[in-house]
């Protein structure tokens, strides 16, 4: 029997093996910058003529890889290449499939450092982030395979004389897979192979600034023996592919992790009946937070203020689950502050390659400009007391900002920046400080640092997020352990890396025969 899943431990960079390890997969990684990456639809490689260069976002000058981009005419013939391999695919058992995870599991930990290396160059992830999302993909890997063995046993129904009834889920059909730049291995690797291994094939559509991760995964699965058709990779704009593969009708469902809009749209899309389309499409969709930590009046301040900074701009402040919000009981609100700009001026801002980076680039020029627009929009709306700034030319850097003194529905306080930018707003009490927390259209994490057990456990019942976690930060949700997903408009709650999660790609059958 296998043994149970354990999440995957992080590297500690500290033990100089570990830093020197590191280095040789930058210097291996760095030789291999440049090179072309093309579709991958059935058993076929192809190149187009249309090609896409991904940027390194610390140094601008130099190209990750050339990634070759689909067009609508590709974009069918995935969808029908997914299609063919789904009526092989679907047949083969549960723990055999299972076994595909396992064995790119056990190919991506010895290859640990080489696609964290890879997150690096092309996601702009410092050295802890980049170990992180490895580590994390490894345990989407793991325990996915465990909960599909899980489903397959015979499971349990009320038992009824003279009849042998069996409940089992069967898989979907074809699925749209629409990773994230952010989490561009953890996330992609954990959306996709929910869905393989519950007995779908997909079309995966990878997002544009980290193709080449997405490649490198594609062909770790080969190397896992995954077949043809089971998984086709399809590079390309959403803006040509994406609207084209969610309405066609052989799609079944559409797994997305993205912005609102994008969100709102392909659920809009999917929700026409298309000609010769013979079921409900099903949506799968994380879309975002304006997630806040609630610190109250008798809280360990210094615990509040390593939680706020770590949350805040861990990442450069990109993660979904980041905290954009300090809203703090108005006895403690100053020293908070003080304390929370005191940490972050120990942040370095820097190239994600260097060691001591703390705070790396932003994505894009795209983010860069929007984030920096935002910046101005909280000089209006607040004071600021830390940052505000653009650090070194060569890449997309801008300094983490805190902003004072913001109104709970500013826009810095109600939009989703998703960047180094922190509002601090000030409640009268705690009863205040909840309101605020909930008066966002998103749900989806947000903690509250206080000793004070009857208001953690007012928080408990009306704090409207998927993930609030008391007395610690709201980032770093672990599979297994802190399963994933939020409220209103951060998506359907889907709950990743949860026991829940492969249901969302598999329906039920009942089978009831008589004796």
């Amino acid at each position: 029997m296998r043994e149970p899943f354990q999440n995957e431990p992080f590297t500690d960079f500290n033990v100089t093996d570990h830093i020197n390890d590191f280095q040789e997969a930058l210097r291996k990684v760095e030789l291999e910058l440049g090179r072309e990456y093309m579709l991958k639809i059935g058993p076929d490689r192809i190149e187009t003529i249309q090609k896409r260069k991904s940027i390194n976002p610390s140094n601008v000058k130099q190209i990750v890889g050339i990634v070759s981009q689909a067009d609508t005419n590709f974009a069918h013939k995935a969808v029908l290449a997914a299609a063919a391999a789904f009526e092989d695919w679907k047949k083969v058992t549960p723990p055999a499939r299972a076994r595909v995870l396992y064995k790119a599991a056990a190919l991506l930990r010895r290859r640990k450092h080489e696609f964290s290396a890879w997150l690096v160059y092309e996601a702009g992830k410092s050295w802890a982030e980049a170990d992180g999302d490895t580590a994390e993909a490894i345990d989407f890997l793991e325990f996915y395979g465990r909960e599909m063995e899980r489903l397959a046993e015979r499971q349990p129904l009320v038992p009824l004389t003279g009849e042998d009834n069996e409940l089992v889920y069967i898989p979907l059909g074809v699925g749209i897979i629409i990773p994230p730049w952010n989490f561009p291995l953890a996330i992609l690797a954990g959306m996709t192979m929910a869905a393989v291994v519950a007995g779908n094939t997909v079309v995966l559509k990878p997002a544009s600034a980290t193709a080449v991760i997405a490649a490198k995964f594609v062909e770790l699965l080969d190397a896992a023996g995954l077949p043809d058709g089971v998984v086709n990779f399809l590079p390309g704009a959403g803006s040509e592919v994406g609207d084209f593969l969610v309405e066609h009708p052989l799609t079944r469902f559409i797994c997305f992790t993205g912005s609102r809009e994008i969100g709102l749209r392909i659920n809009e899309k999917a929700s026409i009946n298309q000609q010769d389309q013979r079921w409900i499409k099903r949506i799968v969709a994380e879309m975002g937070g304006k997630d806040t930590i609630i610190v109250d009046e008798d809280a360990d301040l210094d615990l509040a203020a390593d939680a706020i900074t770590a949350s805040a701009f861990g990442y450069a402040g990109q993660k979904c689950s980041a905290c954009s919000r300090a809203v703090v009981h108005e006895l403690v609100y100053e020293e908070v502050i003080e304390k929370v700009v005191e940490r972050t001026k120990q942040l370095k801002l820097g190239k994600a390659s260097e060691q001591s980076t703390d705070v790396g680039p932003v994505i894009d020029e795209r983010a860069y400009m929007s984030i920096l627009k935002y910046i101005e929009v909280g000089r209006s709306e607040g004071v600021i007391v830390h940052g505000g700034t653009i650090g070194d030319s060569s890449g997309y850097f801008i300094e983490p900002t805190i902003v004072r003194d913001v109104a709970p529905y500013a826009r810095i306080s109600q939009e989703e920046i998703f960047g180094p930018v922190l509002a601090f707003i000030k409640a009268d009490n705690f009863d205040a400080a909840l309101d605020i927390a909930n008066n966002t259209e998103y749900g989806l994490t947000g903690a509250v640092i206080s000793r004070n057990r009857s208001r953690l456990e007012q928080a408990r019942e009306q704090f409207h997020v998927g993930n609030l976690y008391l007395n610690r930060k709201c980032t770093g949700a672990l599979v297994g352990v802190h399963p994933f997903g939020g409220f209103n408009m951060s998506g359907t709650d889907s709950k990743a890396g949860g026991r829940d999660y492969l249901l969302l790609f598999m329906q039920a059958k009942v089978v009831s025969e008589r004796f």
